[in-house]
């Protein structure tokens, strides 16, 4: 051979050996639906997952039980599942009840990016002083963060909760002392965008979410309330934008500080809230109409990360930024319902959803018998017990990497995203979860 073209031959042979090295390990991007064309949403097989018919069966089962309307389960944005009951279709409109209680927190958070407001203000900077029934002085203690964080002070046992006249607007406690969940000062928020922005909730929405997400529906006054109306696929996509901080297709929609504290604790009364969303996998949790702070998950079957947009009836949207899972559920009050936020319902989908794995590839307990591969989830290393030949893939079955060990070895995993994979080796498969 010529010995240029033998240089230029070890070259190529190079520049590929490199390129494979460089893409190890690079896992399957998020993918967003398209924003203009909202029929069309790309999907993930269950073969792919290791998911069971049977299970996914049981699921749509359990949930037709608890008076569903919609479900939708994405797996790094693409639908895995998606189920209508009845007459309710994929273009049928649903109320989020107090789901929505998350929307409006990011419409302040984007009027404070904007130099709309501060959340530090006070709250009467924007409703006018005498909006409650407070003196002077406690009224101008509560500010529009106090109202992120349902910390106002107001009194939520009054008649009616979501009450926001003058009369229904009565002290109870300093501003920042006591958590209660009290509808009447978040609907207030309302006011506080439309003062500070000019704009109505409606266009504000469209201008800030639709028109780059795809994320449309309509504000509706309900008494007192107003609330949130949007087609079921709407609520997913809102949960995509949100476990991904809410960047949209890696754009911020919103200052990334205010993101992060959105979905971290507000405050030191209950640690699972944040700015208006649910938070699971902290020490304690207090639930509406109870001053009781219980120990433990607020969903123990969740993920530690799951953060949650929880409304009455069951309007839920549940997030897992580790496991790249967003699901949603729209319907009806569902049996045994405990009040405006089922967190029973969550629970049980949550259970059911982990049970949602075939018996061949089984759960992380049952594989962990069998191939000795622990922890599940991990965040760097991955202990492997038994000797073999084994391949890693992402959840659509990509691989990505081919190795071979000997009994007792660990595996450096922290090269790999945040998401699901799949390790097949002699005595099965295993699905884990990589956490950030």
């Amino acid at each position: 051979m010529d010995f240029q073209l033998k240089i230029n031959m070890q070259k190529l042979i190079l520049i590929l050996v490199l390129f494979f090295v460089s893409n190890i390990g690079k896992s399957q991007t998020t993918y967003y639906p398209p924003v203009s064309q909202t029929a069309f949403w790309d999907t993930v097989s269950l073969n792919s997952l290791g998911w069971c018919k049977d299970s996914v069966n049981s699921l749509y089962q359990y949930l037709q039980y608890e008076n569903s309307k919609a479900f939708i389960l994405l797996v790094d944005g693409k639908i895995a599942l998606e189920k209508y009951y009845g007459t309710f279709t994929q273009d049928s409109a649903w109320y989020w009840a107090s789901a929505g209680k998350t929307l409006t927190g990011f419409l302040v958070g984007k009027a404070q990016e904007e130099g709309k407001l501060l959340i530090t203000d006070k709250t009467s900077d924007y409703l006018g002083n005498g909006w409650s029934s407070l003196t002077q002085t406690q009224e101008d203690a509560i500010t529009v963060r106090h109202q992120l964080t349902m910390s106002t002070g107001l009194d939520d046992g009054v008649t009616d909760n979501a009450c926001t006249d003058k009369p229904c607007l009565v002290y109870k406690a300093p501003a920042g002392t006591r958590w209660a969940y009290h509808n009447a000062p978040y609907t207030l928020l309302d006011k506080v965008i439309e003062t500070s922005t000019g704009s109505t909730m409606n266009l504000y929405t469209q201008q800030k979410l639709a028109s780059k997400t795809g994320i449309s529906g309509l504000w509706v006054k309900a008494g007192s309330n107003n609330v949130f109306f949007s087609k079921a696929r709407t609520f997913a996509r809102w949960g995509l934008l949100a476990q991904n901080g809410f960047k949209w297709n890696g754009v911020p929609l919103i200052d990334t500080g205010f993101a992060r504290q959105s979905v971290n604790t507000s405050q030191n009364l209950n640690l699972s809230y944040g700015y208006l969303w649910w938070l699971n996998g902290k020490s304690s949790y207090m639930v509406p109409t109870s001053q009781f702070v219980f120990p433990g998950s607020f969903i123990p079957a969740a993920p530690k990360d799951m953060f949650a947009a929880i409304g009455k009836n069951g309007q839920i949207a549940s997030i897992s930024p580790s496991n790249k899972i967003v699901w949603i559920r729209m319907g009806n009050e569902p049996a045994g319902s405990l009040g405006d936020v089922p967190f029973l319902l969550a629970d049980k989908v949550w259970a059911r959803i982990n049970r949602l794995a075939c018996k061949s590839t089984g759960t992380a307990q049952l594989q962990h018998n069998k191939m000795g591969i622990y922890p599940n989830p991990a965040q760097d290393l991955l202990h492997i017990q038994q000797a073999g030949n084994y391949r890693l893939t992402d959840a659509a079955g990509k691989t990505l990497q081919l190795f071979t060990t000997s009994a007792n070895e660990t595996l450096d995993i922290a090269w790999l995203k945040p998401g699901i994979y799949l390790i097949c080796g002699p005595s099965g498969n295993l699905r884990f979860v990589k956490q950030p």
